[in-house]
């Protein structure tokens, strides 16, 4: 039963956990675009509008996910998806039930994926690093009723107290998904699910602690290719690729949404590095790349021994771009990146340049059906290039599972407060500073962290580098620098001054690091994103 005034349509779902623990919708974030208005129906299925469709369309017996060794058509991922959705339909799942999924990035992940979204079910994508305890959190918070696991990462489920019933592939055991899903018919009538119901629930990647689950409609699966579509303007022979896991929403949308819905088609790469995601480009004719600005770096220097020349798209996120990342790669490729800005409480990008106009420095403009401005404490909009809070909305938004205090936090007065500093120049292009809490302010200046960043790793002896403010008695705060040393036996007091007079005469000398400590690697999550906050408890 909806509360009274409620602007949801009623869910289809018989178990009703999604829908009971949604944020209050007065705390909800508004919503720029009906779904009528992008010519969704109200009853809908996410996966069938992406797969099934795709089929009856005539794309059948087109190649759809390849990898190293394997070669997918639409054809063959919609029969293991019908099959595995009656395999989990068997398992007693009921329309509302939150699967587990733990994998790399394979076709039987997209398949399981699909599946539960098929079967009615709402998907619940883990990263494939993440530890018994980690895992434990997510289960309890989102309830979770059943999982489906690679098998070669059975270790940290079974090492939990209690685990969800679990069903696993990658494996020939007679009670493998393989063997159940073989006795199963290939044909499957989809879960009627409401545009309103919840398809995903995506857990924030941790770096200001425990994981937030954030809820993410059936509509909004559709709306975040239909965004990019206006962007990318792609065709059913694009080639797509790119290094993020599922669980991260930017590699759910780049290497499994995009693809489905323009009847194109993905590489999957279960572990990447520089080298084999240069190879992958070369072997399959990529001709969209999605990775981040450290694996852009990283290939940069290693791209004029390989065949990119298919490639016509590369775009970053899931961390600040660099200038001096974006002219290294053009450089080596020829190519321009294309910087976007997303979140998981937004499912994907909010911000991205025009592909015609990429250069480096700016982050982009609001993506299609998204608007934002940037505003000070008090939710007022600030004068053109003045640094401000950063405030967005559109078709997708933000809702926390069962977390008023953080969505009071995230969301307010109908925007989603992102986290993150930028100013907005007079030609409405968006520049990146900082998150919110990583503004450095000393004896009175303010200071962006990513700015120091930027000038240190156009250094030729930095290979890496991440900049946070640390208290002082006499500045309030000073710029410390976390540098790895493409040398490291390089690391001296000397090495120190020449990066200090190196920011002294590329910068204000105000922003120059006070203080540099040499580290063997920078602290990470899974998804590749910086763990600033480790780096202030160093300091």
């Amino acid at each position: 039963m909806l509360p009274s005034g409620s602007k949801l349509d009623p869910s289809l779902y018989s178990d009703p956990f999604a829908r009971d623990h949604l944020p209050p919708e007065g705390l909800w974030p508004r919503f720029n675009q009906a779904p009528s208005a992008c010519g969704y129906p109200k009853r809908i299925n996410a996966a069938a509008e992406l797969l099934d469709k795709a089929v009856a369309s005539g794309l059948g017996a087109r190649p759809c996910i390849r990898t190293n060794d394997a070669l997918w058509s639409y054809d063959k991922l919609l029969e293991w998806t019908n099959r595995i959705a009656r395999v989990v339909k068997d398992m007693g799942l009921v329309p509302g039930h939150r699967v587990l999924l733990r994998a790399p990035n394979t076709p039987m992940l997209a398949a399981c994926w699909l599946a539960v979204l098929k079967a009615g079910g709402i998907a619940v994508a883990t990263m494939p690093l993440m530890r018994a305890r980690e895992l434990s959190h997510i289960i309890a918070k989102a309830k979770i009723n059943f999982a489906l696991c690679d098998a070669r990462l059975a270790v940290e489920l079974d090492a939990l107290p209690e685990r969800p019933r679990t069903v696993f592939f990658n494996t020939d055991r007679f009670d493998g998904l393989e063997a159940h899903a073989a006795r199963q018919s290939d044909d499957f009538t989809p879960a009627e699910a409401s545009h309103d119901d919840v398809a995903l629930i995506a857990f924030t990647s941790g770096t200001t602690g425990l994981a937030k689950g954030t809820l993410h409609f059936h509509r909004d699966v559709l709306t975040i290719c239909d965004s990019w579509r206006q962007v990318l303007h792609p065709t059913i022979e694009d080639v797509f690729a790119g290094s993020a896991p599922f669980a991260f929403t930017f590699g759910l949308g780049a290497l499994l949404l995009f693809p489905l819905r323009f009847g194109a088609s993905s590489v999957l790469i279960e572990q990447t590095t520089p080298e084999i995601m240069l190879r992958a480009v070369a072997m399959h004719r990529v001709t969209t790349m999605f990775t981040v600005p450290t694996l852009y770096r990283a290939m940069a220097p290693l791209a004029p021994q390989y065949d990119f020349s298919s490639l016509k798209t590369c775009v970053s996120s899931g961390e600040h771009l660099p200038v001096s990342v974006f002219n290294s790669w053009h450089l080596a490729t020829g190519k321009k990146l294309i910087n976007s800005v997303g979140s998981t409480e937004m499912l994907h990008a909010f911000l991205a340049m025009p592909p015609d106009a990429a250069r480096g420095g700016p982050a982009g403009r609001p993506m299609p059906g998204y608007e934002a401005m940037v505003v000070d404490d008090s939710m007022q909009p600030v004068p053109p290039d003045t640094v401000g809070r950063l405030a967005v909305r559109g078709p997708t938004g933000c809702r926390y599972l069962d977390d008023v205090e953080r969505q009071q936090t995230y969301v307010r007065q109908g925007w989603n407060l992102t986290g993150d500093a930028f100013r907005c120049d007079r030609d409405g292009l968006f520049w990146y500073h900082a998150r919110t809490d990583d503004m450095i302010v000393s004896a009175g200046y303010n200071i962006s962290g990513a700015e120091v960043e930027d000038v240190l790793l156009e250094h030729p002896a930095v290979r890496e580098c991440a900049v946070v403010g640390v208290t002082d008695s006499a500045r309030g705060q000073i710029v410390k620098a976390f540098v790895v040393l493409a040398e490291p036996s390089a690391a001296s007091e000397a090495m120190t001054k020449a990066l200090q007079d190196w920011v002294k005469a590329t910068i204000a000398a105000y922003k120059y690091p006070r203080a540099i400590e040499y580290l063997d690697g920078l602290p990470k999550t899974v998804s590749g994103k910086l763990q600033r906050n480790e780096l202030r408890g160093r300091s």
